[in-house]
């Protein structure tokens, strides 16, 4: 029993470790592809019903290597939006899951296509710890005690604005812990985000370039404030494009994209450097995203 204690200590030291890196380079499809999963305020910001599925798996053949997965939902009916935010995080015996519904309203200013939006989001946090995957005496209080634990319910807000050419953004995630009303002191949840951007554009139909970098300012509990820079470039009207990020935590983002079936169904693929604090120890991150737009 004395060694199965010993083991969930450090299993859940790791966890907080693998956590951590996860938070200090969010899925890549956040930056551009699916802002949504970043910020309330995107939800249904795109005409129609949207659903995107993602996945992100650490490049390394070790057992209980972290795996993510995110699915999102959005859907524009006039001036407001709707949607379902689902992460799933799974890193060696623990599972993390945060599913929370999303209401947004976009506002317009005038007629020129500037809007100004607003999204809130409320929802549930849970984790588990894998019981049948434990090498070790069966039935320990510690894990129990865990899995025992009331689901966390938490919410989000973010805000944007944005023009034809530029986007100013920012979202407070993790609300509960934001205003200190959180019993659950954990060191890597992100406490802010925020970003700005700028599209520029020449030629028209498949000629058609686009330049859009962006700067992205955000907070991670327990970690100095965090930092990114980079662009995307598209190609042939946007059914082509790639995007590379620098992040202050010395790792990079590079992705690869493309839009097909008549402009409804998009993929992008993903690679992230590890850490500089975890280089050496693993190969990255690949992550795959998918977005389709129904009707």
């Amino acid at each position: 029993m004395k060694k199965l204690n010993i083991l969930l200590t450090a299993l859940a030291l790791c966890l907080t470790t693998g956590t951590a890196m996860a938070q200090l380079n969010p899925m890549g499809a956040e930056f551009y592809m699916n802002q949504y999963l970043g910020n309330a305020a995107f939800a249904g910001i795109d005409s129609g019903l949207n659903l995107s599925v993602g996945f992100r798996k650490q490049m390394a053949s070790v057992p209980g290597a972290p795996v993510n997965q995110a699915f999102t939902g959005e859907y524009r009916f006039g001036r407001s939006g709707l949607g379902v935010n689902v992460y799933n995080d799974k890193a060696g015996l623990i599972k993390q899951t945060r599913t929370v519904a999303t209401y947004a309203y976009h506002l317009p200013l005038d007629g020129s296509n500037n809007q100004l939006h607003f999204g809130v989001s409320m929802g549930f946090f849970n984790e588990r710890i894998y019981e049948q995957d434990i090498v070790g005496t069966s039935g320990d209080v510690a894990v129990g005690a865990l899995n025992r634990r009331e689901v966390y319910v938490d919410g989000d807000f973010g805000a944007a604005f944005t023009t034809n050419h530029l986007t100013i953004q920012g979202a407070i995630p993790n609300m509960k812990s934001f205003f200190d009303k959180d019993y659950r002191e954990v060191a890597d949840r992100a406490t802010f985000y925020s970003a700005i951007s700028y599209k520029l554009s020449t030629g028209a139909g498949l000629s058609a370039v686009s330049l859009e970098p962006k700067f992205a300012f955000r907070g991670v509990k327990g970690f100095d404030n965090l930092w990114d820079l980079g662009s995307k470039v598209g190609f042939m009207g946007g059914a082509l494009s790639g995007f590379v990020m620098y992040h202050s935590t010395q790792s990079v983002t590079v992705g690869f994209g493309a839009l097909t079936l008549r402009n409804s169904l998009s993929f992008q693929g993903i690679y992230t450097t590890e850490t500089s604090a975890l280089r050496g120890n693993s190969n990255g991150n690949f992550e795959l995203n998918l977005k389709y737009r129904i009707f």
